[in-house]
């Protein structure tokens, strides 16, 4: 048997990342108008401008108590404390740096009728960084369960 007559299968998936290319793609667990999907993007977006600059100085944690779970309000005091310390000032009392955060754009999809993830682009000065964010729809008011800055 020579080597060019061995049949050598293909898998569905590539090596490392073990992604099932051959796998149907699912339909949307929720369709959304596109008034709702823009009312969620920019109340995303306001949350997002909101939780950058509590980390900047500009605003006190206490601003988004009502919109996040416990953990997401811990991490962003938390983050918040460790910028003011290392510019030497105490967190919620002004600008910490020489420019202002602001988010670019905002990036929603809709997990199901009560869920949201968003990817965040956010600009400082000539930095950008992305934050990305899950949104969970909770006694009829969304509530951020996650939030990560990269």
């Amino acid at each position: 048997m020579t080597a060019a007559s061995l049949a050598i299968p293909v898998a569905t998936f590539q090596d490392t990342l073990a992604l099932d290319l051959g796998a149907s793609v699912a339909p949307p667990l929720h369709l959304v108008r596109k008034d709702e999907r823009d009312e969620v993007e920019q109340w995303a977006r306001r949350f997002a401008q909101a939780a950058v600059e509590i980390v900047g100085g500009d605003r006190p944690a206490s601003q988004l108590l009502r919109w996040t779970t416990s953990q997401v309000y811990a991490d962003i005091q938390r983050r918040a404390v460790l910028v003011a310390r290392a510019a030497g000032q105490h967190p919620g009392t002004g600008r910490l740096g020489p420019v202002r955060p602001h988010v670019l754009s905002v990036h929603t999809s809709f997990v199901s009728a009560t869920t949201v993830e968003s990817s965040i682009h956010v600009r400082y000065g000539a930095r950008s960084r992305a934050v990305a964010a899950r949104f969970e729809q909770r006694r009829g008011r969304w509530l951020c369960t996650a939030l990560d800055f990269a």
